[in-house]
């Protein structure tokens, strides 16, 4: 039986080019050599698309991008060619994709923008649509969505770059707002917990505030949700099915990029030790967002559990890590979906949606 050609991309113009080598690298390692052909395409910092020849093992440290036989390379939005373009020696040449991981996390990868283009390349693609991904990505269009379907989310304000001029007065104001401080300032589209701050008073929200704008043009404010931090995996395309519930303890006052992946301190626990009640509700709110968001494919859907037992919803990852350390993988691992069976499943959700 021929073999499913599967394009990978990897890297991207974000914050996340360095855990996306790595998710990238263990999604390849993992990919059945007896069922896929992969195509390993690589995009550079500076957004420079190259196809990539190599050793898998040289992309999580960002050697592949020196590797003198790399050649510019681009999915075409041409549905006839319906695969990669690349040049070598001044020659095009195509090579044909059945199918492509976009194994892109945050900004230019994970928020519509390569979705739209495979979407007008006509080629099935793992996760997440265009809006889907786009209306994840955007922490106040999760928030707006999600209420309307009546998913408890924190209470939250935006602050746009116009208001920066009246920035004194809203420090004030927005605490007030929110039940007072300590608050949560986050860009409004950003992954990893990059550019994520929690403010206590008034400077230290116009400080985080201004952190914050370095990574988006929009900032979300939310009101400070003391509980523990849960997480659980959907897949699915019309009928998602949700795993268990893991849960993250985290070295870090929060779990941010450094409690994630630098320290390596913080700790995955699955199941979380959590009353069978809460564990229901966390999964079927889980489906219940990920379907009013319209995902497809994937998406890990993280919470909040309160002292007092109420479920909180904090976002949704429409392309979570799938690093050795990911939470995606783990909880579904511990369903009984081993990783190259997990990756086999997305394919095929992929192929299906086409």
């Amino acid at each position: 039986m021929a073999k499913i050609k599967v394009a990978v991309i990897f890297g991207g113009v974000s914050t996340e080019h360095d855990i996306s080598l790595i998710s990238a690298t263990n999604v390849m390692q993992n990919l059945s050599a007896e069922k896929y052909e992969i195509i390993p395409i690589g995009i550079t910092k500076k957004g420079r698309w190259l196809f990539y020849p190599g050793s898998i093992s040289a992309i999580s440290g960002g050697n592949w991008e020196s590797n003198p036989d790399c050649a510019p390379a681009a999915i075409l939005p041409d549905r006839v060619y319906k695969g990669v373009a690349k040049i070598e020696d001044g020659e095009i040449s195509f090579v044909k994709a059945d199918v492509v991981f976009p194994v892109l996390h945050g900004k230019n990868g994970e928020d519509g923008t390569v979705q739209g283009l495979l979407e007008l390349s006509g080629l099935p693609y793992v996760g997440c649509g265009v809006l889907s991904s786009a209306a994840c990505m955007d922490k106040s269009f999760t928030h707006t969505v999600l209420e309307q379907n009546g998913i408890h989310t924190a209470n939250w304000r935006v602050i746009r770059q116009s208001e920066i001029n009246h920035l004194d007065e809203l420090c004030e104001s927005i605490p007030e707002e929110l039940g007072g401080f300590p608050v949560f300032v986050k860009p409004a589209c950003s992954g990893s917990s990059f550019g994520v701050n929690k403010a206590s008073d008034p400077d230290e929200l116009k400080e985080a505030v201004k952190l914050a704008f370095a990574h988006d043009k929009k900032v979300i404010v939310e009101e400070y949700i003391k509980g523990r931090e849960l997480e659980c995996a959907v897949m699915g395309n019309d009928t998602p099915f949700a795993s268990g519930v893991g849960e993250i303890v985290s070295c870090n006052e929060f779990y941010d990029y450094d409690a994630k992946y630098v320290l390596g301190t913080s700790g995955l626990n699955i199941p979380a030790d959590i009353p069978e009640s809460a564990a229901s509700e966390i999964k079927k709110t889980a489906v219940k967002a990920f379907s009013a968001l319209g995902c497809s494919g994937l998406a890990r859907v993280d919470f909040f559990l309160t002292e007092q037992g109420r479920v909180v919803l904090n976002e949704i990852n429409t392309m979570p890590g799938f690093t050795s350390i990911s939470m995606y993988p783990k909880l579904m691992d511990n369903m009984g979906i081993s990783y190259p069976e997990l990756l086999d499943r997305l394919i095929s959700l992929a192929l299906e949606k086409q």
